[in-house]
């Protein structure tokens, strides 16, 4: 009831429900296909969204932080998940490939830059994105911020937020024979990706669980199970990029390289009380950010749907839409 609650008092702070004007299925190549939408105005500022997981897919509230009278909204469901085929894949499907599809879809809606928006691995792309293509990238809007460290994939996935949450731990790590526990990550990767389906599904339902029961402040941890379609999906991918470290040359590549943000404005919004990605990341690459602005919320988590976070969302692209002729938009 809290969690519903929570996102009715979120919902509060968004722009009306709308509908694409645009739905298609990109060929992005290597036997993928994606799912692109667009939405609000058509020769409005464009945004595009970059959702979380990496697995997570997009969803229609999220067409619902812009004004749909100024922005033209791209939405789209990363490689293997969501309305993306084959789905649960995780051939030839890295962050490279992400970032090009990011570059196809730009370059198949003829945008010549836009504004990129993310949380959470969706804040990860949209900065590795915006570092390899500065000169597409005209602010970035970012949720939740991950960095795809070391020190943050062993804060959630070996014992840190168990500190906090020792029986929901109890249930994601007691899955697993103690003697594997030094690395849950290969653990799961290895019943994940068992060939068996019910397998798949059971240990793709606790891992999703995990992160879910973390996400909000006002579940106090309590969370439906996820759908086995979805569960399978999210936590396959999930487990695949971070059993490769994001598929990135170095522990700390975003910060090593934050250089190449220095003409590039942007907003980070954080929850104070973030579990799954705690605010020191987020302070750490506003340090090392110049042209960045991080806006620390109290009382909120992680999710999107928390309502300081999504109150703070929807302002900040109200200010992007008046500074829009400084952006180059």
């Amino acid at each position: 009831m809290d969690k519903v609650l929570g996102q009715k008092r979120a919902g509060a702070h968004l722009y009306p429900p709308i509908d694409p004007f645009d739905q298609r299925m990109l060929d992005v190549g290597d036997g993928h296909k994606i799912y692109v939408e667009q939405c609000g105005r058509r020769d409005g500022i464009p945004v595009v969204v970059l959702h979380g997981g990496p697995g997570g897919g997009c969803s229609p509230a999220m067409r619902r932080y812009f004004d749909p009278e100024i922005y033209r909204v791209i939405l789209f469901d990363q490689r293997g998940c969501g309305r993306s085929r084959p789905h649960a894949s995780v051939e030839a499907n890295t962050t490279w490939h992400l970032v090009a599809d990011i570059e196809l879809i730009r370059e198949t809606l003829g945008i010549d830059r836009w504004i990129v928006f993310g949380g959470s691995w969706g804040a990860t792309l949209a900065l590795i994105y915006a570092q390899a293509h500065n000169d597409r990238a005209a602010a970035l809007a970012l949720r939740g911020v991950f960095l795809m460290t070391q020190p943050e994939l062993d804060w959630f996935y070996g014992g840190g937020a168990a500190r906090f949450w020792p029986d929901l731990w109890e249930k994601f790590a007691g899955l697993i024979p103690k003697d594997e526990h030094g690395d849950l990550i290969a653990a799961y990767h290895r019943r994940l990706f068992s060939g068996d389906l019910p397998t798949e599904i059971r240990y793709a339902r606790a891992w999703a669980g995990w992160e879910n029961a973390l996400a909000a402040m006002g579940s106090d941890g309590v969370t439906g199970e996820s759908a086995g379609e979805y569960a399978r999906a999210f936590a396959r991918l999930e487990n695949h990029y971070f059993q490769n470290a994001g598929f990135l040359t170095e522990d700390q590549q975003i910060l090593n390289r934050l250089d190449r943000l220095a003409d590039i404005p942007g907003v980070i919004v954080q929850g104070r009380y973030d579990m799954i990605c705690p605010p020191e990341s987020a302070h750490r690459l506003a340090q090392g950010w110049p042209k960045s602005r991080l806006m620390m919320i109290g009382r909120a988590g992680h999710a999107l749907s928390e309502p300081g976070i999504s109150a703070e969302l929807v302002r900040t692209m109200d200010v992007m839409a008046d500074k829009r002729e400084l952006l180059g938009l």
